[in-house]
């Protein structure tokens, strides 16, 4: 599993990297291959399609979402490579769980009306004096990544033509090939994964694996 972690944050070194840094540092210890990348509201995102998860924080000023990772979603290419990737979401602030679910969050949720969102979370500033708060965060993420892959996997079939067709790939691309073929079955509510469904998934996602 490889989790990259795109983060917004004004002050160098301040709360929302520390929390960032700890949770990669959970994530690691979980056998998470993971990194880090500090957004841009212009930057190119082409390159958040080569991750499973996709993990988006930021701080909250003045009752606003982090300028940059709102300027990604909204006028960069963030929401387009974002799409059918399985995402969480973390801010940091000193209000209330509920202001910030009612406020806040929605701010980048309404974004992410086509991804599966694992978990959210709202940190208080001075969050990592509290471990068991992070802890929770990265343990929900991946309880509910593995559950829905679980489900994906007794949920979906392969033909034998289709599964002969992944299996003489090149080893490295087989896992790749194979999630991308399976998330779009589901999202189509496909039960079968066949040659056609391949090539359909090819031409839809633009892969170039035969």
């Amino acid at each position: 599993m490889k989790a990259i972690i795109l983060y917004d944050s004004k002050t160098p070194n301040g709360s929302t990297e520390a929390i960032t840094d700890a949770i990669g540092l959970r994530l690691a210890e979980a056998d998470v291959f993971v990194e880090k990348a500090k957004c841009k509201a212009m930057a190119d995102y082409s390159f958040v399609k080569d991750y499973d998860l996709v993990i988006l924080g930021a701080p909250v000023y003045y009752f606003i979402v982090a300028s940059h990772l709102l300027g990604a979603l909204i006028h960069g290419n963030l929401k387009k490579n974002l799409k059918r990737k399985k995402v969480a979401l973390f801010l940091t602030c000193g209000s209330s769980e509920t202001m910030a679910a009612v406020l806040y969050l929605p701010q980048l949720k309404i974004h992410l009306v086509s991804n599966k969102i694992l978990a959210e979370k709202t940190f208080a500033p001075d969050a990592l004096s509290d471990g068991d708060v992070l802890d929770s965060f990265v343990d929900d993420m991946l309880y509910q990544y593995n559950k829905s892959l679980k489900s994906r996997f007794l949920s979906l079939i392969w033909s034998d033509e289709a599964l002969e067709l992944l299996q003489s790939l090149p080893f490295f691309m087989q896992g790749k090939i194979r999630t991308m073929a399976e998330e779009y079955a589901e999202e189509r509510g496909y039960r079968e994964i066949t040659l056609k469904v391949l090539d359909e998934a090819r031409e839809s996602l633009g892969s170039t694996y035969c």
